[in-house]
């Protein structure tokens, strides 16, 4: 058995199905503007759909795609960024920090500018799992870009000149930035890793210009505050609840939407009672989704997910926002695909729960309870301390992790690379030591689920609860989904094939092998008037390292590459 332990140095039950909701009807529509001719933000629109309007490239002509130029990146480790393409140029950071971000041309990948910044040498020392940098975001001009090293960092986004960088925390301590800020109005909003060194998470607001911080909120309440009654003595201090994926943004709620990371550390016996029956002690904040005022970075609202996280349920996965009818109402909602193995639909102007259904197999909670709106958990699937919970689903990964899905307002249907893992868990005692892994926990977590794949593409009903199509993967950590309204969705895997695929029906069209692991989602935009897919990829080695044999078929599967290739219809 593969196992790691940190303190130091299999099929589990399938549960039915546990489900609210009032009755929905199957209609949907988009709450911001899709993504079209360009794209100018990491999820496509302040909404996260993932989804263009451009129709150039359909099913009756996609078989025809080509391959019309590609570009190394200079970088071997894992790549996970969605590029931006604004007025005509293509923009892309890469891995290991990261060593570069790039300016392209759209159309030929020819570069225009190269950003190369210096980062300490130990900066490798604090970061989680793997050295990646899923994007950078653009404002007014501007291209902004965090680091490994902690630093946010502007540059000119015509000639790649830096402006100003700004520390959002030490890394030396367990900080970094892994993924794109949010521009909205003048200010550039940032989170950031550390979840498993024991940080206390907060989302920080700086002006666009000139770097200044306006606003910083914790996500755990401190002495004094609402909420701290939930954290046993003084372990919010070192409690987690960092925001290191990306948000949503609602211009005419002016609220910000961002889910926080797991309590730390993962063994729950420090942060209250350790069993199932987890009374006050539920660590309020972390593993949950929250909205923020935009202007002064209060906490409107939150929902948490996962109360007294012992399993590494991380709530950070992106909200999509849409609008859903429910009866005779037309009501904002926010999507999310939790990795705790359960499928939410909350209002997203109060936080109200509408649903929550399993959407992958979850045994550790049956079913959420509609008038508390907790996990109602099966305690056999609890892990204390120095006590093993075997086979629980889903696994740590999560049903769903960071790679993003994609809302289609074509279909109406949500499309996610899914995971079909579980594990084995146990707390351990462990003391606090700053800026080191503070997770006291040991794991196995090569437990395959059922079937012969280990990972799912699917095409899931967000107001039914259904899974209406499914592409089974023999390897986990597939690639995110991008859709469009030439009725297609694309996605990618972990040996380097990028497939497109009928949103409707789920038949595959096509498929190209770009020649190494694709982690991250496709987008498309057009150059002198002709739509462009590109995708970029690159081996995925951190996260898979801790999976044993299963994590080592995943690394194996791809060769070493750091590359965006652009696609084309032919003429």
């Amino acid at each position: 058995m593969w196992r790691k332990e940190f303190d130091r140095g299999h099929l589990g039950r399938w549960l039915t199905a546990g489900a609210f909701s009032v009755a929905l009807v199957v209609a949907a529509g988009s709450a911001q503007a899709e993504s079209g001719s360009e794209w100018t933000i990491y999820g496509g629109d302040y909404a996260n759909t993932r989804y263009s309007s451009l129709d150039q490239i359909t099913t009756e002509n996609v078989g025809t795609l080509r391959a019309v130029w590609m570009r190394s990146l200079g970088s071997s480790e894992s790549q996970e960024a969605t590029p931006l393409v604004i007025n005509g140029t293509m923009y892309i950071p890469t891995s290991s920090g990261p060593a570069s971000v790039f300016a392209l041309n759209a159309k030929t990948g020819v570069v225009k500018w190269r950003y190369e910044p210096e980062l300490p040498d130990d900066y490798k020392a604090t970061v989680c799992c793997g050295l990646a940098n899923r994007g950078v975001a653009y404002a007014n001009g501007r291209i902004f870009v965090g680091r490994l090293d902690a630093i946010l960092v502007a540059l000119d986004a015509n000639t790649g000149e830096e402006l100003w960088t700004v520390p959002v925390q030490e890394y030396a301590k367990g900080y970094s930035l892994t993924s794109p800020p949010t521009t909205v109005k003048d200010l550039v909003i940032t989170g950031f890793s550390g979840g498993e060194f024991g940080v206390r998470g907060a989302l920080q607001a700086y002006k666009q210009d000139t770097g200044e911080l306006v606003w910083k909120t914790y996500t755990i309440p401190g002495a004094g505050e609402p909420g701290n009654e939930t954290w046993l003595g003084d372990s919010w201090k070192t409690g987690g609840g960092a925001i290191w994926y990306v948000g949503s943004y609602d211009a005419e709620l002016n609220l910000i939407y961002y889910g926080t990371s797991n309590a730390a550390p993962w063994g729950g016996q420090t942060r209250g009672h350790d069993s199932s029956d987890i009374g006050e002690y539920t660590n309020k904040h972390t593993a949950s989704q929250l909205a923020f005022d935009v202007d002064t970075g209060k906490i409107v609202w939150s929902y948490q997910m996962t109360p007294s996280d012992v399993w590494d349920y991380d709530g950070v996965n992106e909200g999509i926002l849409v609008d859903l009818k429910i009866g005779n109402s037309t009501v904002p909602t926010l999507l999310k695909a939790d990795r705790n193995g359960f499928f939410y639909v909350m209002n997203r102007k109060s936080g109200e729960l509408v649903s929550a259904r399993h959407y992958v197999l979850t045994n550790w909670a049956s079913h959420v309870d509609k008038g508390s709106g907790m996990p109602v958990e099966d305690e056999a699937y609890r892990p204390q301390l120095d006590k093993w919970a075997r086979n629980v689903c889903p696994n740590l990964i999560g049903g769903k992790n960071w790679q993003p899905m994609s809302y289609s307002q074509q279909t109406g249907l949500i499309y996610m690379p899914t995971f079909n893992m579980c594990m084995d868990i146990a707390n351990r005692d462990q003391e606090f030591v700053e800026g080191t892994f503070f997770l006291a926990s040991e794991f196995d977590l090569a437990v395959a689920g059922p079937g012969d794949n280990l990972g799912e593409f699917v095409a899931y009903d967000p107001i039914t609860g259904e899974k209406v199509w499914g592409i089974k993967e023999d390897l986990p950590f597939l690639g995110g989904a991008m859709t469009t309204a030439g009725g297609l969705v694309f996605y990618g895997n972990p040996a380097g094939d990028l497939k497109a695929v009928d949103a409707r029906s789920g038949e595959i069209l096509w498929n190209f092998p770009v020649g190494t692991g694709i982690t991250a989602s496709p987008v498309t935009y057009l150059a002198d008037g002709k739509q462009y897919i590109a995708v970029v990829a690159g081996r995925l080695v951190g996260p898979p390292s801790f999976f044993g044999e299963i994590g080592q078929r995943v690394i194996d599967a791809s060769p070493t590459g750091g590359v965006v290739v652009a696609f084309e219809l032919p003429n």
